[in-house]
C-alpha cells in the first residue's frame, strides 16, 4: 500500500503540470510528493506561489482514480525521480518529467540507444529502409527509440523488437490509450519484449499539444536521432531540433530530390546532421564497434510450436486478438509478440481494424 499511495502522490505531482523549479520547492520543503498533496493550500502558495497552489488544489478526481486503476496492475510501474530506474539521460534535461508511467523492460531505459524517426506517410521503401536500419542498429546493441506512430516509427519498432536490445515505443497519451488505436497489438508486443513509456498520467488522450514533449523525450532517451523520410514541418524535424538541443547527434538517410520526404532530411543534412547511407555509418559516427565485430545477434522468438498453434488458430478468414485468445487460451501479450514475428517471417498480415489474416 505504501508504494502504491507513493506512486499515486507522483501520478497527482506529474498531472498538475507542475514547472520544474516549483516541483524542486516543493519536494524540498515538504520532504516527499505526499507531504506536498497533504499540505494546505496556503502552506503550498507560501512556497511555489498561488498559481501552483491553485493548480495542485484543482486536481480532477476522475484522472487521480484513473491512475489508481492502472497503478494496480503489478505490470504497470511509475518512475520517478528519485528512482533508480529513472533515466540519467532525462535527468540532465533543464525541466525532465517528474514520473514516466512504464510496461515492459525497465532496464532498456539504462541502455545505449537510437531514435528512429520519420514520416507516417511513409514510402515502401522508407519502410524497409527503417525496419534494416534498426534491426542492424539493435543487432550491434542498441535499443531502437520511436513514437508508436504509423510509417517510418512502426517499421522501426518492428526491426528491433525480435533482438534483445528491442525498443522503447513513447507514446504522446497517457499509458491505457494507444494511438493511433490500430497499433494496439504492437504495442502489446513491444510490452512484452520491449518497453512501452509516456510521461503523460492515465486518461491522457492523444492531444496534438503533447507530441511535441514526446517527441523531446525520444531525443532524450537516445545518444542521437535517426530521421528516414520526413516532409518539411514533420513532427521527426522536431525531434531531430531537441536532439541538438540536448547535445544528441543527428543522422539523416538522403532520397530523390522529387521527393517531399527527402525535403527533411536534406534539411537536416544542410544543417550539419551526418548524411548517413548504412547502419555502420551510425555506428561509426557513434564510436561504437562494427556489427561483425559486435557478433550475429539472435532473434527473441516464441517457441516454434506456440506459433505453428497460433497459425493453425486463425483458421483462413481475418482474426482480432480477442478471438485468438479465445481459441488458443493464450495470454494477449504472448499472442501480440508472436503476431509480430510472424509477420516479420511473412507468414500473417495486418489488416484494419485490429484483424490478422495468415499467408498462403
Amino acid at each position: 500500500m505504501g508504494e502504491l499511495t507513493r506512486a499515486l502522490a507522483w501520478a497527482a505531482l506529474a498531472d498538475a503540470s507542475l514547472p520544474t523549479a516549483a516541483a524542486v520547492t516543493l519536494l524540498r520543503t515538504m520532504g516527499s510528493p505526499e507531504a506536498v498533496l497533504a499540505s494546505s493550500r496556503a502552506s503550498i502558495s507560501s512556497a511555489a506561489g498561488a498559481a501552483v497552489a491553485q493548480r495542485l488544489a484543482e486536481r480532477d478526481p476522475a484522472r487521480a482514480e484513473a491512475a489508481r486503476a492502472w497503478l494496480d496492475d503489478a505490470e504497470h510501474r511509475l518512475i520517478a525521480w528519485d528512482d533508480e530506474a529513472y533515466p540519467r539521460s532525462l535527468l540532465e534535461l533543464a525541466d525532465p518529467p517528474l514520473a514516466l508511467f512504464a510496461m515492459g523492460r525497465l532496464e532498456l531505459l539504462s541502455r545505449p540507444a537510437i531514435a528512429i524517426v520519420g514520416s507516417r506517410q511513409a514510402t515502401a521503401q522508407g519502410v524497409e529502409d527503417a525496419a534494416a536500419f534498426a534491426r542492424t542498429l539493435a543487432a550491434a546493441g542498441l535499443t531502437v527509440v520511436s513514437g508508436l506512430a504509423q510509417g517510418i516509427d512502426a517499421a522501426a519498432h518492428r526491426g528491433a523488437l525480435p533482438t534483445p536490445a528491442s525498443t522503447i515505443a513513447v507514446m504522446g497519451t497517457g499509458p491505457d490509450r494507444v494511438y493511433p488505436a490500430g497499433h494496439r497489438d504492437l504495442a502489446r508486443a513491444i510490452a512484452a519484449q520491449g518497453l512501452v513509456v509516456t510521461q503523460f498520467t492515465p486518461g491522457t488522450p492523444p492531444l496534438k499539444a503533447n507530441f511535441p514533449a514526446r517527441n523531446r523525450l525520444i531525443a532524450g532517451l537516445a545518444m542521437g536521432v535517426l530521421v528516414v523520410e520526413a516532409a518539411p514541418g514533420s513532427g521527426s524535424l522536431i525531434t531531430a531540433r531537441f536532439a541538438v538541443e540536448q547535445g544528441r547527434d543527428v543522422f539523416a538517410i538522403p532520397g530523390s530530390i522529387h521527393s517531399p520526404l527527402s525535403k527533411g532530411p536534406h534539411r537536416l543534412i544542410r544543417d550539419g546532421a551526418k548524411l548517413v547511407e548504412t547502419a555502420q555509418d551510425v555506428l561509426t559516427e557513434l564510436r561504437l564497434p562494427p556489427v561483425a565485430a559486435a557478433g550475429a545477434v539472435p532473434a527473441i522468438a516464441e517457441p516454434d510450436p506456440l506459433r505453428a498453434r497460433l497459425v493453425d488458430a486463425m483458421g483462413r478468414g481475418p482474426v482480432d486478438l480477442e478471438r485468438l485468445v479465445a481459441r488458443t487460451g493464450l495470454p494477449p501479450e504472448r499472442i501480440a509478440a508472436a503476431l509480430v514475428q510472424l509477420e516479420l517471417d511473412g507468414r500473417v498480415s495486418p489488416l484494419p481494424g485490429g484483424r490478422w489474416q495468415r499467408m498462403g
